[in-house]
């Protein structure tokens, strides 16, 4: 797969590796990923997730999507509750959880240093995000996860030559943008550790934007 085999950030994967090599004491044993994360889910999604990028002790060693990490437990349980995951928790890739309609990527797709990719690392990675979006022709909902998720929806929409809009959507925890060639724009804090301890994200705000997404995939 070439997003695995991506060397196009040396920063990027120096990291990974170095990660991979010292890990975490909790995971010693564990063999870490170490590499470049691809999306994950129902490849006739309804609904996609784009969030930021692997966690260092995540998705970085697990080689999987919000799959090893706080974020991840969020994320799982709600989908789960929603009847959109077989089950509440995300161990590692292989552990037979199973996505129905939705589909998780990310706007990078290497752990970066401090959780802050550098622009010009995310414009590299962002043909991987437009190819995902290009195959999931059932997608009505896209779920931001942050910023910068919500940013690289938008450029990699620019990418595919769909039309500017005009006022650009702004983002904020809760708003639906409609797309003009159909479907929408979902905003949402990211489930982030320091979010979610802060209760700048509360698990009924968390819930209620999966609540809108549901509301909004039905509508189409």
């Amino acid at each position: 797969m070439e997003i695995i085999r991506c060397h196009r950030c040396p920063r990027l994967r120096a990291h990974c590796a170095e990660v991979a090599a010292l890990k975490r004491a909790a995971y010693k044993e564990e063999t870490y990923w170490g590499l470049p994360v691809p999306g994950f889910g129902d490849p006739r999604a309804w609904l996609v997730l784009i969030g930021l990028a692997p966690g260092a002790h995540g998705s970085n060693r697990t080689g999987r999507m919000f799959t090893g990490d706080a974020s991840g437990a969020w994320l799982y349980a709600e989908l789960h509750r929603q009847g959109l995951a077989s089950r509440s928790v995300s161990e590692r890739a292989g552990d037979g959880l199973r996505l129905d309609g939705v589909f998780i990527t990310a706007a990078g797709r290497c752990a970066p240093p401090g959780n802050k990719p550098l622009p010009e690392e995310l414009e590299r990675c962002r043909p991987f995000l437009v190819r995902e979006l290009d195959a999931l022709r059932d997608a009505r909902v896209r779920l931001a996860l942050g910023k910068i998720g919500h940013d690289a929806f938008l450029a990699a929409r620019r990418a595919q030559g769909m039309a500017e809009m005009k006022p650009r959507p702004r983002f904020g925890h809760g708003a639906a943008h409609a797309l003009p060639e159909g479907g929408w724009l979902l905003d949402s804090y990211h489930p982030s550790q320091q979010n979610t301890s802060t209760r700048a994200l509360t698990p009924a705000m968390w819930r209620s934007v999966f609540d809108t997404a549901l509301r909004l995939g039905n509508r189409l």
